[in-house]
């Protein structure tokens, strides 16, 4: 049930703030919270995370349909795991479906957390990128318990 839960949240705080911050902004306008360092942007972002391979959009729809499947298929195992890698696979089931839904929506992703130095990303794709280093966590943690 954690893993739904926390899917749930992940959604819904996505597609709040993309709604929020397409509302309030028009296209590429970008308005900082700490000048030169953090500032909300609003970008379409037709590719993969970060930017990356524009134009996969029917690509990227399956691997995250494909994601969404492979976790609720394998859901009776997960529910049997720690606490860690169930709050991790809920972030990446979270995130795949918030991206999703702007793809399938609008044929891009909304990105705004604008870092200056990294390219422009959502909740969604911090969703997964913290539940991948849950993941590796937990792997890491397994591993030093074996030896």
């Amino acid at each position: 049930m954690l893993v739904l839960i926390v899917a749930a949240l992940v959604v819904a705080m996505d597609q709040v703030t993309k709604y929020l911050v397409v509302r309030a902004l028009s296209l590429h306008q970008s308005v900082p919270v700490l000048p030169g360092i953090f500032h909300i942007t609003l970008v379409r972002n037709p590719g993969a995370a970060f930017g990356l391979f524009p134009g996969g959009t029917g690509l990227f729809v399956f691997v995250s349909v494909a994601v969404i499947g492979l976790i609720l298929f394998f859901f009776r195992d997960i529910s049997k795991e720690g606490r860690t890698l169930r709050i991790a696979l809920g972030l990446q089931m979270g995130g795949a479906m918030g991206n999703l839904l702007d793809r399938v929506r609008l044929g891009y992703v909304v990105d705004f957390f604008d870092f200056r130095i990294w390219p422009v990303f959502n909740v969604a794709d911090s969703a997964i990128v913290v539940g991948i280093g849950l993941i590796l966590l937990e792997v890491l943690r397994r591993q030093g318990r074996a030896l």
